[in-house]
């Protein structure tokens, strides 16, 4: 053999460099980082806060869309005019109720027990339960972007009121379309927190 031929064994290890740290090298980084975290923790928690806030909302439309299921039935079509008024009570407070009705601001579906604190109210209430006719119109319109139907109070108002043979008489395109209304409203009314 050649010695100048050199064999495996005299081959040695090379040397590597340290491993390059991931850690941020300058204080700019960490700045950045920290306001990024900080970014997202402060979206985080508004997002948080909210869903919370629409709580009323989300059991509005679970609620409504229970009845459109049974838009059959009468006892449905007559909810429609206590759920709307129900979303309009919970309603933060610069929109909801008067600090009268402040007891009714939980979104509860024992209507009896509701309709009860509204009627012991009276002529004291200011907010969202007293409103009917033209004011309630209002209301309604004031919260959407949405042009909604010129007579929508008047139909919530036939659904409340009117005798049994009247509603059966309702076209069932009618009564899809005041559930199609109802929900608009519900899902896209306007709350200004």
């Amino acid at each position: 053999m050649n010695p100048n031929i050199p064999s495996i064994d005299q081959l040695k290890e090379i040397a590597l460099p340290a491993p390059v740290s991931y850690a941020p090298q300058t204080w700019g980084w960490w700045a950045l980082l920290s306001v990024l975290v900080l970014s997202a923790l402060i979206i985080g928690v508004r997002r948080y806060w909210q869903w919370r806030r629409d709580r009323y909302r989300r059991e509005a439309l679970v609620r409504l869309t229970q009845l459109q299921k049974r838009s059959d039935d009468l006892n449905a079509l007559r909810e429609l005019p206590e759920l709307l008024k129900r979303v309009a009570l919970s309603l933060p407070a610069k929109h909801g109720p008067c600090r009268s009705c402040r007891g009714l601001r939980s979104f509860d579906f024992d209507f009896k027990k509701q309709d009860q604190k509204i009627a012991a109210l009276g002529s004291s209430c200011t907010g969202a339960a007293a409103l009917h006719k033209e004011d309630w119109q209002a209301f309604l319109q004031r919260h959407i972007k949405q042009p909604l139907p010129a007579d929508f109070s008047q139909q919530m108002a036939l659904l409340a009121y009117a005798p049994e043979s009247t509603l059966r008489a309702l076209p069932a395109e009618h009564r899809q379309h005041l559930f199609d209304t109802c929900k608009l409203w519900v899902e896209h009314h306007h709350v200004a927190a």
